[in-house]
């Protein structure tokens, strides 16, 4: 029965998420092993309103602050060899990384 990694990518700045893709796919054509992605799921976009004025006073005023959250998804073969090098990738501030094991 042979292991697939799933590895999924969130972080808020695209071109730092798209750094470790590129990282990832470098080492599965370095050991040859199959990869599918990376997909790019939805964009989470977090509003948060606030007033301007602290005190309530004048006229309503707004400022609308976003937050946008870019998430990728990674199939892998699960090889030895590659899992140790996906271990060592150094991953930036502000990307969450998640590796799971399943069964195929």
């Amino acid at each position: 029965m042979s292991q697939r990694a799933r590895i999924s990518l969130s972080g808020t700045d695209p071109d730092k998420v798209d750094g470790v893709c590129r990282r990832i796919r470098e080492i599965s054509e370095k050991t040859g092993v199959a990869i599918r992605g990376p997909v790019p799921l939805p964009t989470k976009k977090l509003r948060v309103p606030v007033r301007k004025s602290p005190d309530g006073e004048g006229s309503e005023t707004w400022d609308r602050w976003e937050m946008r959250i870019h998430k990728r998804l990674i199939d892998l073969d699960a090889d030895e060899r590659a899992l140790r090098q996906l271990m060592r990738i150094q991953v930036p501030d502000g990307v969450n990384i998640e590796i799971v094991l399943r069964n195929v």
